[in-house]
């Protein structure tokens, strides 16, 4: 019979094996813990001291930052095989969190102590590797994101942020209310619900209460 520790090597490895070298994840399975967290928690805080870095093997991590008057905005989504990039940031600075991090979709994780995370960037090249690409990742993230406040019509932010959540979930059919879609994107429940509706009877989405079907994806 498998044990718990070999169970979670087996599916760290499977997303991660072409990532990292084999010692590294030795390292990885020694130094870390392992929980699963549901959906609608926080993971941290703005302000949090951070002590962990999280390597996601299932689920989907929504990053959120806030600005001096508590006005939200999605930045990005991790998903399985990704990091968060400004968590490396702080820790290696040994700041707090300048970001919010909410379960969008029950996860699965290794949790890395920070201590050891400059130790590996000078002993494996596979990791410094994943620091870089996940900086570069997040960055044209983030970009987009300013891409989409600065040139992009509200429709079309709304059509773009059901077509993110139908990647992640891998489904045309979304459990999701106005006012979840107003927090993402910094509006109004209302200024949402005409847009839905405007949306719907563009025939790009179907909407019900609390349910959407994404007919036509932004692109």
């Amino acid at each position: 019979m498998e044990t718990q520790e070999s169970v979670i090597r087996e599916k760290f490895h499977s997303i991660y094996s072409e990532v990292f070298e084999e010692e590294l994840i030795d390292e990885i399975m020694k130094v870390s813990y392992f929980d699963k967290i549901k959906n609608g928690n926080l993971l941290i805080d703005i302000g949090d001291d951070m002590f962990y870095i999280p390597l996601l093997i299932e689920g989907v991590v929504k990053i959120i930052r806030q600005d001096k008057y508590g006005e939200e905005i999605v930045l990005y989504f991790l998903e399985p095989g990704e990091s968060c990039a400004i968590s490396f940031a702080n820790c290696i600075n040994k700041r707090k969190s300048i970001f919010k991090g909410i379960i969008e979709k029950d996860i699965e994780a290794v949790f890395l102590p920070v201590e050891s995370i400059d130790d590996w960037l000078v002993k494996f090249k596979s990791w410094r590797h994943f620091i870089i690409d996940s900086y570069h990742f997040r960055l044209l993230e983030m970009v987009e994101s300013i891409d989409s406040l600065a040139f992009l019509k509200m429709s079309e932010r709304v059509l773009k942020n059901l077509t993110d959540k139908v990647k992640i979930n891998n489904s045309i059919d979304l459990d999701i209310t106005h006012q979840d879609i107003a927090n993402d994107l910094n509006t109004s429940r209302v200024v949402i619900t005409r847009i839905l509706k405007q949306l719907h009877d563009e025939e790009k989405i179907y909407s019900t209460r609390n349910k959407i079907r994404v007919l036509k994806q932004f692109k």
